[in-house]
């Protein structure tokens, strides 16, 4: 579900901005097979709104969303999207439209525009051909209401009591749908469709937003203080931010994130105890080629510190807010976003600098955690290249 509006005004720049990010992922020489993951566009036209984009922005667009996909799961998994023509649907805008804030949409305007939507593309599209439905609506955020949602597993709730199937062929809806406005930024495109691929087990979400919902129902856009909702994860994850700036490109995700969709191989995940001293060479997050990309440090049996290298490698780390070390405390019994609670937070490594911008700790100024009430402490030794000596040391309590 999209935690943010565009300004209008540099759309235009955001358009030129996006499509110069092109480079595909890198081969990191272990990975020969691609996991497909295959959707079905539907193109979607409303009643008195001029049409705003064509054929080519669409297609391009997925087509940069490929390319983020392979470069965060180190080539495991491709995007692969089927586009139909543009439908129509039968009533105006405003009968489909949405609030702006996550906690006060209309459930049943969701259901509407799915329903019309699937029964517009039902006669020349096989729906059993795909993993999931993204609806591509050629209307503002303006005129909706939001920028972009994921209707399922999202705000239709996380198990479909809902089948949906449409009218006339009697098709099933597989797997998810998302829904995006023309405006929706690349980092918005991922962070919806991202989760349909998470999925439900057990009832929750497997890539839930990170950005605090209730504080986004009183701030639900940029131009009404919507980044104080970047509580958890500020703007190191477009499953909490989107972008850091609007004009960028997103953020590659995290490692919490990567390890929910499963995109990081077990063996580039070093898992420490915290009562025995240990020291790790941690490489960055992005490079695919390094033996160790996350540093696990369980606490109970569903808290864990994971630790990260974050570079500005690649086509997407360099649009963070800084680099460094990454520390992240999890916790698996927390669903959502709410309440002040999250199933993963930074740990701010600078207080000072607002929206968790100053988290990454760094040599020589930030290079100390100190966790007193486990008993632990996280210490970078040295740097080596773009990769950390990291110390996981015991201390008294």
């Amino acid at each position: 579900m999209s935690n943010m509006k565009v300004y209008p005004s540099i759309f235009a720049f955001l358009a030129i901005s996006v499509i110069l990010v092109t480079t595909a992922a890198p081969d990191t020489g272990k990975n020969t097979y691609c996991e497909k993951k295959k959707g079905l566009v539907i193109l979607i036209e409303f009643p008195y709104v001029t049409p705003k984009v064509d054929d080519y922005f669409v297609r391009d667009r997925f087509r940069q969303l490929d390319n983020y996909v392979r470069e965060m799961s180190y080539g495991k998994v491709c995007a692969e999207f089927d586009f139909t023509g543009w439908h129509k649907l039968p009533d105006p805008i405003g009968q489909y439209s949405i609030s702006d804030a996550n906690l006060a949409v209309d459930k049943s305007r969701v259901v509407k525009l799915i329903q019309d939507a699937i029964d517009a593309a039902d006669e020349r599209n096989d729906f059993s051909r795909y993993s999931f439905i993204v609806l591509f609506l050629s209307a503002k955020f303006e005129e909706y209401g939001m920028i972009g949602l994921c209707g399922y597993p999202g705000m239709l709730g996380w198990s479909q009591e809902t089948v949906f199937k449409t009218k006339k062929k009697g098709q099933v809806v597989p797997g998810g749908v998302a829904i995006f406005t023309f405006q929706a930024h690349l980092g918005t495109l991922f962070h919806d469709i991202a989760h349909v691929w998470g999925g439900v087990r057990d009832g929750r979400r497997m890539v839930p937003c990170l950005y605090d919902h209730d504080i986004q129902a009183k701030n639900p856009t940029l131009f009404t203080g919507w980044a104080r909702a970047l509580i958890n994860m500020g703007y190191w994850d477009p499953m909490s931010c989107h972008s850091y700036q609007r004009h960028l490109p997103p953020p590659g995700i995290s490692s919490w994130t990567k390890m929910r969709l499963g995109w990081i191989a077990p063996e580039k995940i070093k898992v420490v105890e915290p009562k025995q001293a240990s020291e790790i060479v941690l490489g960055p997050l992005e490079d695919g080629y390094a033996d160790t990309l996350v540093i696990k440090i369980p606490l109970t049996e569903t808290t864990f510190y994971l630790v990260e290298n974050r570079q500005p490698l690649g086509a997407f780390d360099p649009y963070l807010p800084g680099h460094g070390v990454l520390i992240m405390y999890a916790d698996d019994r927390v669903r959502e976003c709410r309440y002040g609670l999250a199933p993963v937070k930074l740990r701010d490594a600078d207080p000072s600098v607002p929206y968790l911008q100053g988290a990454a700790f760094d040599l020589p100024g930030k290079p100390v955690f100190t966790d007193k009430e486990n008993g632990m402490e996280i210490r970078l030794v040295e740097k080596i290249g773009n990769a950390y000596k990291i110390r996981v040391n015991k201390i008294e309590k």
